[in-house]
């Protein structure tokens, strides 16, 4: 072919040369849209070649090649090589990318390495096959399954500006033939892995023999397999007919084949022993009992004989060798065994760690590992490095064994060039300044200064124990990090040549070790293919399954080849599993292999299982491609189109959306079935023994996703009802092989599986999946329970004691709930709030109903029922929909999450309602015998359980007796701890000793635990009451006291108050003062016992060190004493102001959670969230402290100073070390805000700010507030971390747009939730579960340099009133679809903070050169507003508004600009603007002047609207002449429309090009006009301009186009510019 360019090119791009150069014009503005094609298609084996003529250094990037399938003479051009779809295979830099996915990392040379001058071409094979050509050398293959007709395609990207073609015809015969030699070798090496497998691999010989016997039991031919291993003896020829194999037997087998090879290599030739595992490696035998193999197994499959302690590698056991001194194996008469080739060898050259190493370390393992000593009292001085140099490509990786909960930061890792010989060890890494490149949280530091704040989504302060953490030195240069196996991308682009590893073992980091075993996914894929190799099916069909109608539909649902890191697909891909379960619990993601259908069930069997981790399997759905899914380790971390049910919630996008769904899955019985492995060829039992271990399962989950879009989830066949709604119809089913789970199988027999009940989402009572009726079966009727009809929104779970609302801040009503039965006389119904919302206005309602729950038809209020009901609404009481009485004793609406409403019917008919236990009076009489009670999850309240209190009531209660439903508690899952029964003689205990309570004086409250605690047991209280009227609180310790030696209970004799127990010694926290028997030991210890307030909790832990540690609101405050003895008890006081408290901990014994894997769910939970105990839903919110003051604290970043009476802080020098923290804590409801005094545009990114939940009076402030791994939620950007982890994007403003002089504010709601203020506007909930106290954090970073606190609140602003609103000022018809109205009819002038917004100041210049009067336009420019997206957000703004009388809704005009009009001031005005109408009017730039002139809007020749005769008949037309017309003349018609998306149409809006004068850069305007449009002046009707899609989801098709023809009928009121 002719070995030159196509005509067509890029548009910047131009040829010479006869079509053989291309030059990119502008190249030093523009550095794309430089496409270049050859200009036929290659031929097989031809190098279309080209020459660098050119490169500037002015951009990134360089020269791109590849080939395409599309045809060039029809191609839109792209922008750049990688945005070519459709068959296209791309080589940019030094990756290989195909129809913009990423398909290969590392290929090749680096593209963008090359100079002017060298060469670079592109081929296909014969094979098909990509090759990339570097200065006449053969890169490889870069990709394969090429089509035949291909184009060569050459990107004058970046830096690269010119080429020229040398070139097209295929390489000399020497290079040609060299690679076809590399690529047979490769060929048959890659051939001779797979038939046999690693010559020393006695697992694979195994595995082989077990398929030829299948394949001769079957009477099929197998193939000989040459194998350097002969056939084991213990293997026989020769088989009885009743030692077939089914199909499921088989792979099973395979299956373990493969787990014991996998743990014979990576245990029996680990750390501590030598040998690799054969049939029998211990002694040759081929029988052992159960128990035998089992214990042998408890360090791997088998251990080559070698002792446990055993560090060498020299003798390795073969198949069936005997491990001692002799080996009668044959391979071990051959050569050694698989251990002795793997990590048992140890030689000069294995990577270990330096003799030389920190003061503080210790190293075993032959140096493998390494260890801090004294970890809780030292936190540095923990560096190790590598013995060696690390080599191009050497994976350096390490587990971390050891973590303790005392310091902030964990473990860094990275490379130096230091020699370890001659380097004086730092006491941590980051303190060398020359040579080192370390990664520390989540960032890159590079001679200890940050060089990348945010390098991954992984925080090495976040890993826990069995964490792998490894890094690669490339030959490139490029340094890259990995998290357990995941590369986590280029942290460093030019590494020197000689580099050590090193690993600093600092803060919560103690102990690590080298792994030698990267390889796992490699050896994964290795072993499914020789399984494949092996299979006896294949070559031949599959018969189909018993439990498979159509097993060879090509649509069949299978698990796609592409699985997780730890994850293997098997059985023709119908079982997926986790072969490393014992050692890892995560990385087990599996997807199908294409989308479910609607209504199609997805449904799987857990096959096996293992008892060492928290957590289960998961399934759910995403709209993720399994072939170009990253796979994460757990779908919950995926952060888009993913739905997951994970134990009893929903999750969506990493996010809870339901809490309480339906069967806990991480509950799923264990089944009693017999192994699938009971062969009776005994040759194969030793698989058996691996197998030990594990449990065999059969419980089954599913996942469906209905034709309306409703999510459903299955478990053992039992619909769990909608878990999500609006799912898109393409999404894969998943399933993640979490912790326990270990296998799992797709069913293909959906026969049993019970249909979807056709009411669960539709209709008004719908069937709640956790309904009792449909899980647990019929209801005891003792019991008062929800019932299971309810309404639209609400569902009921945990067994019918819980009751929410679903979509809560989309859905305000529609959430009835009943009673399942009626009331008897005198018996409380009593329910507490467990969860509310601050988005809407009301809140939860509640009452009795005589109509039975049958009978009922749900409304979406129930105050809208007109017949025998009885509803308390606020304070109003309410029958029958109207109100009887107002100003009744308590108001609903007040009321707050933890708060308790109880309502009862008396013997006499009368209806009263409790509020916390306390009677409010009678609300009406003359009820009917038979009443349900009735609860309307209305407004703010989401989510509330039936307490214990319900049942019988004594009508005499009050707050003066003392009753076990006074105190209602909820009891920790578990077994609880209780209170001794011993106690002092002011003490009552309730609720069989979890709750205690002073009922007299201030003293002699003293109560213990009933029993020893345990070594790290964690004893802990909430405080329930708190009376002021005492001095002094709460002391909590520890006691060798034994309560049973004491006296019978009332002991007078006991001391009054615990620092006076000096009997046997005690350890107490008195305040802040730790004591051991009245003897001072520590002042000002941790946060003082006298602050405690209601919700408070408190804690004591004896530590295995024998420190005590006091534990407040869960975090530890560190060691409070020393040398505590090991026989304990806890013990508590309630003195002074502490009345009341209930144990909220549970019994170590019970709590097995502690020592496994953390579960999915803590991965992006708050700290707040971590806690299980239901207590935690319903624990009392701290009551409102007084505003205070606020000023900066002493205690800062070290470039922070502070003035004003540290009211201001201002950065001095650098750009970081700029954190400053309030010296008083945020009280709820109390509005922090400060300004932006001063912004240094030398910097990039600006500040953040957020709140932290501990004491900042001795933290110790890092560089940076990302840094801070403890108890905080950041504001960064426009996004929300929480401990360094993003827990939300997208929210607010873009914080680094924020100019000077903007005010930003933080707020905590009554619902712990943090809020952002911006100018005085909240931008809503940011994070949840925040703290109390807890401490505004500012963080002066880049930009920012100056701070100011805003004394005097700024009040928040809601629409354009000058006067603050308040939510709950709003009424119920306030709130319509989700959307909340505001007062007036758009944002505010004073909130226009972006005062230097360069889009704004684009529109006013093209304004000014339209040469409009300025008379015309409002002298205050601050009613011009921009609606561009940083303004937007910075402001606030909803999409939608209400306005007018009647309300109708409009759009913000986003992406455009308004400048304000002059409009008259008179009463005829101020009523249009607050009764008219809004709506938008698009026109062109000629119709301006003339429509301004006349000021209204005109029609005919001055706009592009033309017009129509009165009596054409069209959508829009009137069908008859009106008042307004004359006969015979044409009215003319003006065009508007509530969306600028329809008007902002080119058809309606033209658009014009002009140069902007300042940047001299060409660019397109079109204008428009925002009106006030009078009521009924109009027609709404369908859009005369065709469009393919919706144009605003808000508005139909139908109505988006209003027509007007009515004269006086619109005001302006701004002019609208959008540039492009």
């Amino acid at each position: 072919m002719a070995a030159e360019l196509h005509p067509r090119s890029g548009k910047l791009i131009g040829l010479s040369n006869s079509n053989r150069t291309a030059r990119r014009n502008k190249p030093v503005q523009e550095f794309n849209h430089g496409l270049v094609l050859s200009k036929e298609p290659l031929r097989d084996r031809d190098v279309f070649t080209v020459r660098i003529d050119k490169k500037v250094n002015s951009w990134s990037g360089s020269i791109e090649i590849g080939v395409t399938a599309l045809d060039p003479a029809a191609l839109d051009f792209p922008s750049s090589a990688t945005g070519l779809k459709g068959g296209s295979w791309i080589v940019s830099g030094c990756s290989v990318v195909r129809d913009g996915r990423l398909v290969l990392e590392e290929y090749g040379r680096d593209l963008d390495q090359l100079a002017e001058g060298d060469r670079v071409g592109i081929q296909r094979s014969s094979r098909g096959e990509l090759h990339l050509w570097v200065n006449g050398q053969d890169c490889g293959a870069a990709a394969s399954g090429l089509p035949p007709k291909l184009w060569a395609v050459v990107d004058l990207y970046g830096k690269c500006t010119q080429v020229t073609v040398v070139s097209c015809e295929p390489p000399p015969a020497c290079a040609d033939r060299e690679s076809e030699e590399l690529d047979e070798e490769d060929g048959e090496e890659e051939e001779e892995v797979v038939v046999c497998g690693t010559r020393e691999d006695p697992g694979i010989t195994a595995l082989m023999n077990v398929a030829a016997m299948n394949g001769l039991m079957h009477g099929d031919e197998v193939p000989e397999l040459s194998c350097s291993h002969s056939r084991p003896d213990k293997f026989p020829n020769n088989l009885e007919p009743e030692t077939v194999l089914t199909e499921h037997q088989l792979f099973d087998v395979f299956n373990n084949a493969i787990v014991s090879f996998y743990r014979s290599e990576d245990e029996g030739g680990g750390e501590d022993g030598g040998g690799g595992g054969g049939v029998d490696g211990g002694n040759g035998r081929a029988g052992h009992t159960g128990s035998e193999l089992s214990s042998r197994n408890d360090r791997g499959s088998s251990s080559g004989g070698t002792t446990a302690n055993s560090d060498s590698g020299s003798t390795g056991g073969g198949v069936g060798g005997d491990g001692g001194s002799t080996n009668n194996s044959p391979a071990g008469n051959g050569g050694p065994g698989p251990g002795a080739l793997t990590g048992g060898m140890t030689t000069n050259d294995a990577l270990l760690f330096h003799e030389k190493c920190g003061t503080l370390i210790k190293l075993s393992n032959n140096n493998k590992t390494a260890e801090r000593r004294r970890p809780l009292d030292e936190f540095n001085n923990g560096v190790v490095m590598t013995n060696r140099p690390l080599r191009h490509n050497e994976m350096f990786e390490i587990r971390i064994d050891k973590l303790v909960d005392k310091w902030s930061g964990s473990i860094e890792i990275g490379v130096t060039t230091h020699n370890p010989n001659n380097l004086d060890y730092p006491a941590t890494m980051t303190n060398l300044r020359s040579g080192t490149i370390m990664m520390s949280g989540c960032g890159i530091l590079t001679n200890g200064k940050g060089t990348r704040r945010e390098y991954c989504e992984f925080s090495l302060d976040e890993l826990q124990e069995g964490d792998h953490i490894g890094l690669m030195r490339k030959a490139s240069g490029a340094l890259h990090f990995y998290i357990n196996g995941i590369d986590q991308g280029v942290a460093a682009a030019q590494t020197p040549g000689v580099v050590y590893g090193v690993v600093d073992l600092y803060g919560m980091a103690v102990k690590v070790t080298i792994v030698h075993n990267h390889n796992h996914s490699d050896r994964l894929r290795r072993n499914n293919a020789i399984m494949r190799a092996l299979s006896p099916d294949v070559g031949r069909p599959r018969p189909a399954l018993s439990l498979t109608p159509d097993a060879e539909a090509p649509d069949r649902l299978l698990f796609h080849p592409n699985c997780g890191q730890k994850a293997a697909i098997i059985g023709d891909g119908r079982t997926a599993l986790r072969p490393y379960a014992i050692d890892d619990f995560n990385h087990g993601v599996v997807l199908s292999n294409r989308p479910l259908r609607s209504n199609e069930v997805f449904q799987v069997r857990i096959d096996k299982m293992v008892d060492k981790w928290a957590g289960s399997i998961e399934i759910g759905v995403t709209t993720h491609n399994p072939a170009y899914l990253q796979l994460p380790s757990t779908m919950t971390n995926l952060r888009s189109g993913t739905w997951m049910m994970t134990g009893n919630g929903v999750m969506h996008n990493g996010t809870t959306i339901l809490d309480e769904y339906g069967h806990n899955l991480d509950r799923l019985k264990v089944s009693n079935l017999c192994p699938l492995l009971c062969i009776t060829s005994a040759e194969l039992y030793y698989n058996v023994s691996f197998y030990a271990q594990f449990s065999q399962a059969g419980d089954t989950v599913g996942v469906v996703r209905k034709e309306d879009g409703s999510l459903h989830f299955f478990v053992n066949g039992v619909p769990q009802g909608p878990a999500a709604w609006n799912v898109p119809p393409s999404v894969y089913a998943v399933v993640d092989l979490y912790g326990q789970a270990a296998q799992a199988t797709i069913m293909d027999d959906m026969v049993d599986l019970p249909p979807l009940p056709e009411d669960c989402s539709e209709g008004p009572t719908a069937l709640s999946p956790g309904s009792p009726c449909s899980i647990a079966g019929a209801i005891t009727t003792s019991d008062l329970r929800f019932h299971m009809l309810h309404g639209n929104n609400a569902v009921i779970t945990n067994g019918g004691r819980t009751a929410l609302r679903q979509n809560s801040r989309s859905e305000f009503n529609d959430a009835i709930v009943i009673s399942n039965r009626c009331l008897r006389d005198g018996e409380l119904f009593e329910i507490v709030i467990q969860k509310m919302v601050d988005r809407w206005s009301g809140s939860i309602e509640a009452g009795v109903t005589a109509i039975r729950p049958e009978e009922l038809e749900f409304p979406n209020t129930m105050t809208d029922i007109d017949y025998d009901t009885w509803m308390l609404s606020g304070t109003a009481i309410m029958q029958d929909g109207n109100t009887m009485r107002n100003n009744y004793g308590c108001d609903l609406d007040s009321l707050t999450s933890a708060s308790r409403i109880g309502m009862m019917r008396t013997a006499t008919g009368d209806l009263h309602y409790y509020i916390n236990g306390v009677d409010q009076g009678v609300a009406c009489t003359g009820l009917p015998s038979e009443v349900f009670a009735v609860i309307d999850l209305y407004g703010q309240c989401v989510q509330v359980s039936i307490t214990s209190s319900s049942g019988p009531l004594d009508n005499s209660l009050c707050t003066s007796n003392v009753t076990e439903n006074s105190f209602p508690i909820h009891y920790p899952a578990g077994v609880a701890h209780r209170f001794h029964s011993k106690h002092g003689k002011n003490v009552v205990l309730l609720g069989e000793g979890w709750q205690a309570i002073r009922v007299g004086g201030y003293s002699h409250a003293i109560v213990f635990s009933a029993k020893e605690l345990k070594n790290d047991e964690l004893f802990e209280v909430r405080i329930d009451v708190v009376d002021e009227q005492w001095s002094g609180s709460l002391h909590i310790g520890l006691t060798t006291l034994a309560p049973p030696e004491l006296p019978s209970c009332p002991m007078s004799g006991l001391s009054p108050s615990l620092p006076q127990l000096r009997t046997k010694v005690t350890w107490l926290l008195s305040g802040n003062e730790v004591r051991r028997n009245g003897v001072l030991l520590r002042q000002n210890y941790g946060c003082s016992l006298d602050r405690l307030i209601v919700g408070n909790r408190v804690g004591v832990k004896r530590c295995s060190d024998d420190t005590m540690h006091i534990f407040i609101d869960g975090e530890d405050m560190g060691p409070a004493a020393t040398a505590v003895a090991k026989n304990v008890y806890a013990v508590l006081d309630l003195y002074g102001k502490i009345t009341a408290a209930c144990i909220v901990s549970s019994s170590l014994s019970e709590d097995v959670e502690s020592v496994k894997a953390p579960s999915l769910t803590s991965d992006s939970c708050s700290e707040g969230e971590e806690d299980s105990s239901p207590v935690r839903e319903v624990e009392c919110e701290p009551g409102p402290l007084v505003p205070t003051v606020m000023t900066f604290l002493e205690n800062h970043g070290k470039n922070i100073q502070l003035s004003n009476q540290s009211l201001s802080a201002s950065r001095v020098s650098s750009y970081n070390q700029g954190l400053l923290v309030t010296a008083q804590p945020l009280s709820r409801q109390q509005l922090f805000q400060f300004q932006i005094d001063r912004l240094n545009p030398s910097w990039t990114s600006s500040l953040s700010l957020g709140v932290i939940g501990h004491a900042p009076d001795r933290l110790n402030f890092p560089s940076t507030a990302c840094c801070l791994k403890r108890s905080t939620w950041l504001l960064q950007r426009d996004s929300v971390f929480h401990n360094s982890l993003k827990i939300c994007e997208n929210y607010g403003p873009n914080l680094d747009t924020c100019p000077e002089g903007t005010v930003l504010g933080l707020l905590v709601d009554a619902n712990s939730c943090l809020h952002l203020y911006v100018n005085g506007m909240d931008q809503g909930v940011a994070a949840q579960d925040i703290p109390s106290p807890c401490y505004p954090i500012i963080d002066l970073y880049g930009q920012c340099e100056q701070v100011t606190i805003v004394t005097n609140n700024v009040p928040a602003v809601a629409g354009e009133s000058t006067e603050p609103r308040c939510q709950g000022d709003m009424e119920k018809a306030d709130m319509v679809d989700g959307i909340k109205e505001s007062v007036c009819w758009t944002p505010p002038p004073e909130v226009n903070p972006n005062k230097t917004c360069e889009y704004q100041a684009l529109c006013s210049r093209f304004k000014e050169l339209l040469t409009l009067p300025d008379g015309y336009f409002s002298e205050d420019a601050k009613y011009n507003l921009c609606y561009c997206e940083s303004c937007h957000k910075l402001r606030g703004d909803e999409a939608y508004y209400k306005r007018g009388e009647p309300p109708r809704d409009y759009a913000l005009p986003f992406g455009w600009c308004r400048f304000a009009l002059r409009i008259k001031a008179n009463c005829e005005v101020s009523n249009a603007m607050k009764k008219w109408h809004i709506a938008y009017h698009g026109t062109s730039v000629g119709a301006l002047r003339r429509t301004l002139d006349h000021n209204q809007l005109l029609s005919g020749a001055s706009s592009v609207f033309s017009v129509s005769p009165v009596k054409t008949e069209g959508p829009n037309d009137y069908s008859e002449a009106d008042e307004y017309s004359a006969p015979g003349r044409e009215v003319p018609r003006v065009h508007l429309s509530p969306t600028m998306r329809y008007s902002g149409l080119e058809t309606f809006a033209p658009k014009v090009q002009f140069q902007d004068p300042r940047s001299h850069r060409c660019h397109q305007a079109q204008v428009g006009f925002q009106v006030c449009v009078r009521p009924g002046s109009y027609k709404a009707g369908p859009q005369t301009v065709s469009q393919s899609e919706s144009l605003d989801p808000r508005f139909s098709s139908s109505e988006i186009e209003w027509i007007t023809k009515e004269q006086g009928g619109t005001m302006l009121y701004g002019l609208l510019v959008r540039v492009e």
